[in-house]
């Protein structure tokens, strides 16, 4: 027997966590009654059957990603304050983002960031086309860097460089190399270094993408 107490929130909060801590072929429909301590019939009854339940889920994580409110006194500094927004919400949803992205999704869960990004970099004085590239590149950068984040985190230790004993002749180089990378502040200094290329040095057009060598 169904317990009296299910709800239809309790079921989608049960199955986003079985989705972050095992990704979305985890999801089963029997798997997640086990967890509720339900039946089956009980789950259909409230969200429907399992596509159902992942189109909620997606919802339910675009509507997570949501509202980014700027902050900063230029629109450098807001962009960037964009820029490391969407990157904390992209790292606490690794599986759930991985399923919008399988649903078609993508777009649309990167919309209100998209959507703060035009707003600052129309406050630059970027407009048409070389604003798009510039919204564009700071969101390729974000999600670039959380992959590598994520490839970095579940790769095997890696050993330094012998390069790093030596370092060019740079002592300082050397030690810096063999210190554990800040991501975070790696991460705001190159959406800074991009940013101020993009808004503070503004071109009419974006340049022309270069013909390959023959």
């Amino acid at each position: 027997m169904a317990r009296p107490s299910l709800t239809r929130d309790e079921i989608l909060d049960t199955a986003a966590d079985l989705v972050k801590q095992h990704g979305p072929e985890a999801l089963t429909m029997r798997k997640l009654a086990a967890e509720l301590g339900t039946a089956v019939t009980s789950i259909y009854w409230h969200v429907g059957n399992r596509e159902s339940l992942l189109d909620e889920l997606v919802r339910r994580t675009v509507a997570d990603l949501g509202e980014f409110r700027p902050v900063g006194r230029t629109p450098t500094e807001r962009v960037v304050s964009v820029a490391r927004v969407l990157r904390r919400r992209l790292r606490a949803h690794p599986h759930l983002i991985a399923m919008v992205h399988e649903r078609g999704l993508t777009e649309r869960m990167f919309m209100p960031a998209r959507q703060a990004l035009v707003r600052e970099v129309h406050a630059a004085g970027l407009r048409g086309a070389a604003a798009a590239e510039a919204v564009r590149a700071v969101q390729f950068q974000v999600v670039g860097f959380v992959l590598v984040e994520r490839n970095r985190e579940r790769a095997p230790v890696q050993q330094p460089a012998e390069e790093a004993t030596t370092a060019y002749e740079d002592p300082a180089l050397a030690r810096a190399f063999a210190r554990p990378v800040n991501q975070e502040r790696l991460f705001v200094t190159s959406v800074q270094a991009l940013t101020r290329s993009l808004l503070e040095t503004p071109s009419e057009t974006p340049p022309e993408t270069p013909p390959e060598n023959k």
